[in-house]
Order: structure tokens, then sequence, then C-alpha cells
């Protein structure tokens, strides 16, 4: 199933896949087929406009990622760590410690494991080749890079339950520290090739796009959906994809499974994103674990409050920078009142039926990772319940 040209530019930059100079696979394995003005600040102290996006998301995908129960994954993901915190380490000692922090505090990995759980799909659910790792590390550490550079422009105190880096030394060490896990992970991508350090490239690209759009449109009631949307393609969608394609590029998938991977990677993090949407109108802080509403009180319009805004004034005149507790709750009230949130779901099953579509059409992926992806992304729909 192929890419259309304008996703393709999008998710990656360039037309046609190319081999570049990716080292070849290991031995004994074989190819399968050939502006605004700046707002105020809200009452939480963040910067209204910045939210944590899939960091947040990650920390609800335990079962996702149990639900995947694929033989090696465990001992693959084992090497990940493994490989994770070794691509920190510098001969300084105190830069190696602000660098491994986070990384020590752990997370659920889902961006690595979708890296492995491609090359599962492109050969058999063996253990990948250290190549695979090499890649799925990058990935990771392009996303962690990110999260230190979140917390500074968000004031956070805490970060997966321990001091976040800006708060434990200063905004500048994340800063900085932030910038030299994003070049270890240049390093690693550039050691597999020109292939793939071009699509890490341009995905740290896609991330900053997709925010900086966010952030254009903060307090924006005239915000459009398809804003919306590719402000999530570009913040959330791309580093999904990338974690898939990179897999697909170090495996020497075809044409045809590569522009697979990649749209399953894009479909995937697009519903994630609006799942994540939906449930910060739909559960409370302490099913969240965090302020239920708190896209609304930092003025960023997801696709359920856009939706409901098309119908209804009185949402329309209740957000506003100054929120205070009691309207925030009749907020969310008018939201999920008319209809939003029902399609706001399905706008994200759509993405589902997209992401398990590929997998199943694609000649070639093999069936057991299939069904374990597609229920994979079955249950992350169900959490909308």
């Amino acid at each position: 199933m192929g890419v259309p040209e304008a996703l393709r530019h999008r998710l990656w930059g360039y037309d046609t896949p190319s081999r570049g100079n990716i080292p070849e696979r290991r031995s004994g394995v074989t190819d399968r087929a050939t502006p605004r003005p700046r707002p105020r600040r809200p009452v939480s102290g963040r910067i209204p406009g910045r939210r944590r996006g899939v960091g947040s998301l990650t920390r609800r995908v335990v079962t996702l990622t149990d639900s995947v129960g694929l033989e090696p994954l465990a001992a693959d993901m084992a090497r990940v760590e493994a490989r994770l915190h070794g691509a920190v380490q510098s001969p300084d000692a105190f830069l190696t410690e602000v660098a491994d922090h986070l990384a020590q505090a752990g997370g659920k990995r889902l961006r690595p494991m979708l890296s492995l759980c491609t090359a599962y799909l492109l050969r058999d659910p063996t253990p990948v080749s250290d190549h695979v790792i090499t890649g799925a590390v990058s990935i990771e550490l392009v996303h962690i890079g990110s999260l230190y550079h979140d917390d500074v422009i968000d004031e956070a105190q805490t970060r997966r339950g321990v001091e976040s880096v800006n708060a434990r030394w200063s905004n500048i060490h994340a800063i900085l520290v932030g910038d030299f896990l994003l070049a270890r992970a240049s390093s690693l991508a550039a050691s597999l090739g020109a292939e793939v350090a071009g699509l890490l490239a341009h995905t740290i690209g896609e991330l900053c796009r997709g925010q900086v759009l966010e952030l254009q449109h903060v307090y924006d009631p005239q915000r459009s959906i398809e804003v919306y949307l590719s402000a999530i393609e570009g913040k959330t969608a791309a580093l999904l994809a990338s974690a898939c394609r990179v897999a697909g590029l170090v495996e020497h998938a075809s044409p045809e499974m590569l522009d697979a991977v990649t749209s399953f990677g894009h479909h995937l993090g697009m519903c994630f994103q609006i799942v994540d949407d939906v449930l910060d109108v739909t559960r409370s802080s302490e099913e969240l674990g965090k302020p239920a509403g708190n896209d609304m009180l930092e003025g960023i319009y997801t696709l359920p409050v856009l939706y409901a805004m098309q119908s209804n004034e009185e949402l329309r005149t209740l957000l506003q920078p100054e929120m205070d507790a009691d309207q925030l709750a009749r907020a969310r009230e008018l939201v999920a009142a008319n209809g939003a949130i029902d399609a706001a779901v399905v706008a994200a099953r759509d993405h589902a039926r997209a992401a398990t579509a590929v997998l199943r059409d694609t000649p070639g992926f093999d069936p057991t990772v299939v069904a374990s992806l597609t229920q994979l992304v079955d249950d992350l729909i169900v959490r909308t319940n």
C-alpha cells in the first residue's frame, strides 16, 4: 500500500526510498522482498500552548505494550535499555549523570518497541540485529532530548516521578544536555547510513514544526481542524512513523513495505494523540495523573473542543486565557454534551482502521506480528469507551 505524495513529503521529506549507505544486514538474514500576541501565563505556571503530548500518553500505555506479547520483545527491549544508557556516557562524569537522569527514571519505551516490532514484521519474531537496536535507541534519544527542552519551557518540576533536569540543576543544564542527547541520537543514526541520518534530521524538524504551529494558535477559537491535525502530525505522529521507518530502512525493506510501516506508525501516532485529547476532556484528574482539562486551560483547543465550538457559542465565550475552576468544569461539560466526543472518537477510529489495514493489506508481513500490533491498536481505542 503506497503513501500519498503529500504525506510522503511530510513524513520523511523526500519521495522515493533509497538504500543510501545503510550497513548490510547481518549474516544469515535475507530480504523478504524487493504571530500571535504572547498569552498570559495560566494559574498552573506553565507556559500556555505547551503540553506533554505523547509524554503524558506514554505513561498510560503499559497495558498496550504488554498486549503485544511477542516472545523476543522483552529480551530485545533489555538490549535497547542497555544501549540507551551506554549511548549517553561521556568522559565527563557530571554530563553523564545529567544525560542519563531521565533514562534512569524509566518510561514505557513505546518508540523503540515500535522499531523492534517493525523488524519482526519484516522477518519473523526473532531477536533483532544490532543495527535495529541502534536505530531504536536513536529514536528514543530524540524523544528524551525533547523532554529536557519541554520541561524548561513548561517550568516543570517533575518528570517520570523524579525531579526534572531543570528543577534539579538549571534551565541551562537542561537545554545543553538536551542538545547533547540529540547529538548522540544523530551520531547513532549516521552510523546506520546517510538515509537514516536524513530521516532523523527531518523528524526533529517535524517535531519543531508541529510545536511552533500549535503555539501560533494558543487561545485561538478560529483554530481549524486542519491546523490541529497538521500540528499533531508533526509533534506526535512523526516520531512514531520514524520509529517504524528506521527499522524498515535498516532491514532493507522493499519500497512497498517501507511505505507501509511508515504509514502504520503515522496513523498510530495520530490515533494516540486524538485519544489523549479525548481523555483530557472525559477523564478525571485522578484517572489521568494530571489536571483534567488542562489543554483548554492552556489555550490548546483539541479536536473534541474544536468540534464542540462549531455549534456552541457559550463554549466559545468560556474559553479565555483566565478561566477559573468553575468555568473550566462548565467548558468540559459542554464539550462532553453535544456529540463532539463521539466525533473525535470516530476520527481516532479512522486512523486506527487505517493503521491496521496497512498491516493486513501489505503482502509479506509476519502474520503473528500483524495480529499483535492489531491488538495494540484495538486496546488503544478501547480506552475511549
